[in-house]
C-alpha cells in the first residue's frame, strides 16, 4: 500500500479489516486486463451486519451514510486483498453502485451513497473521484441497509 494511502487512512482514523470472504456461490473480485470488479460489499463490522433495516423507516441518513462508510471500507479491503495489499496500484475508481434499502418515498439516497463516496475520495485523492449510481432497493441481503459494488482501473 502506497504511504500517501496508508497515511491517509490513519489520519482517518481507518484500519482496514480483512477481505469479508463471499456469502453465497460468487467470488469477491475479479480482475480482467486493467480493470477490478468488486463485488457488492454490505456495511459489515466485526463480521456483521452493522447497519439493518430500511432508509425512511427505521434507519436514518446518518446511519446510512455510516452504514455506505463501512461498505467503502470493505471494498478497499477486497481491493487490498485483490492487489497483493498494495493499493496504490489503484489509478482510478471509475464507478460505485451503490443500492440503498429504502422505502418507496425516501427520496435522498444520494446523501447516504455520499458516506462511502467521501471516505473513497479521501482515502484515494483524485483516484477516488468516481461516476456513481445510488439506488433504492426494496429488500438487500441480510437485511443490510447498504451494498455497494466498485469497478477499478488498476495498474
Amino acid at each position: 500500500m502506497s504511504d500517501q494511502i496508508a497515511a491517509r487512512l490513519k489520519e482517518m482514523g481507518i484500519s482496514l479489516p480483512e477481505a469479508a470472504p463471499p456469502a453465497a456461490n460468487y467470488v469477491p473480485y475479479v480482475i480482467s486486463g486493467n480493470l477490478l470488479y468488486i463485488s457488492g460489499q454490505l456495511p459489515l463490522e466485526r463480521g456483521k451486519i452493522a447497519v439493518s433495516g430500511h432508509l425512511g423507516k427505521n434507519v436514518d441518513v446518518e446511519a446510512g451514510q455510516r452504514a455506505a462508510e463501512l461498505c467503502a471500507i470493505n471494498i478497499l479491503s477486497q481491493a487490498r486483498a485483490a492487489l497483493g495489499g498494495d493499493l496504490g496500484r489503484i489509478k482510478r475508481v471509475i464507478k460505485l453502485n451503490g443500492f440503498v434499502a429504502s422505502t418507496s418515498d425516501f427520496v435522498e439516497q444520494h446523501l447516504v451513497i455520499n458516506g462511502a463516496s467521501n471516505l473513497i475520495a479521501g482515502v484515494l485523492g483524485e483516484a477516488g473521484k468516481h461516476a456513481r449510481a445510488a439506488v433504492g432497493m426494496a429488500a438487500l441481503p441480510m437485511n443490510a441497509a447498504v451494498e455497494i459494488d466498485a469497478i477499478v482501473e488498476i495498474a
